[in-house]
């Protein structure tokens, strides 16, 4: 494993020490730490944790907010809710993807950027609604994407 990893991955381990039921909180925090969690990781957790391979893997790939392949470092994210669909959320996610030379639900092969449509983000009255980073941007047109993205790089 990569020792810069595995560096990471023990200082977050060692948080929970002496605690019961934390590993879905530990992968969260791995998550936020790595932006994914790569296969050489989930073989040491599972050494230092004594916990079967097949078992982090199941809560992994429950959780959307895990990532078992490759995110950019910044995670845009489209809602495509019936509210955002009639004022445009389509135009916004295939302008989007035509800007960062990606389909929805990939990354650059840079890992800059990774383009994801979500089902609703929960402010229909503010739609079409995309999301940077954790950052709402509510009513936004295609020159908005344009700006937003320009601004990232």
């Amino acid at each position: 494993m990569d020792p810069l990893y595995q560096e990471k991955v023990d200082e977050i381990i060692g948080r929970y020490q002496g605690q019961e039921g934390f590993l879905i909180q530990l992968l969260l925090d791995l998550q936020g730490e790595l932006h994914w969690i790569p296969r050489e990781v989930i073989s040491h957790l599972s050494e230092r944790l004594g916990v079967p391979k097949s078992q982090i893997y199941r809560i992994a790939s429950f959780y959307k907010a895990v990532n078992l392949t490759p995110v950019g470092r910044h995670m845009i994210q489209v809602c495509m809710g019936t509210a955002c669909q009639v004022r445009g959320a389509q135009k916004v996610l295939d302008y989007a993807a035509s800007k960062l030379d990606i389909g929805p639900e990939e990354t650059t092969p840079d890992l800059a950027f990774s383009l994801r449509k979500v089902n609703c983000l929960g402010c229909c009255s503010m739609g079409p609604v995309m999301t940077v980073d954790g950052e709402y941007h509510g009513g936004v047109t295609l020159e908005g994407t344009e700006k937003v993205l320009k601004d990232l790089r």
